[in-house]
């Protein structure tokens, strides 16, 4: 038990300044499970501000720009905010401005 006390671990309680980057995905609602999300990232398929990004547990946070391949279309998009479970279309506004000129899916 010693050990532990001068680790701090985040809890639920307090907003989190990072998000994993595959759970992020799946809650911007950009894939529709959260193993796709990890596949996607695993491939080479995403992006965190230009740098090639394959590890699904990498942490984004606010101000992030991620540029997605996604469906023979490249999707960049700046992270504004986190989300603690995934939600309807309509949740996902706050989470992301779209800097491609393209519509939310």
């Amino acid at each position: 038990m010693a050990r532990a006390v001068g680790r701090t671990t985040p809890t639920s309680d307090t907003p989190s300044e990072r998000q994993r980057l595959d759970k992020w995905l799946w809650h911007a609602r950009l894939v529709k499970a959260r193993t796709s999300a990890a596949a996607l990232v695993s491939s080479g398929h995403v992006r965190v501000n230009g740098v090639r990004e394959t590890s699904p547990g990498h942490g984004v946070k606010t101000g992030d720009v991620l540029t997605v391949a996604l469906d023979r279309r490249v999707r960049v998009l700046k992270v504004t905010g986190f989300a603690e479970r995934r939600g309807d279309a309509t949740s996902v506004l706050g989470l992301y401005d779209d800097l491609d000129g393209g519509g939310r899916s």
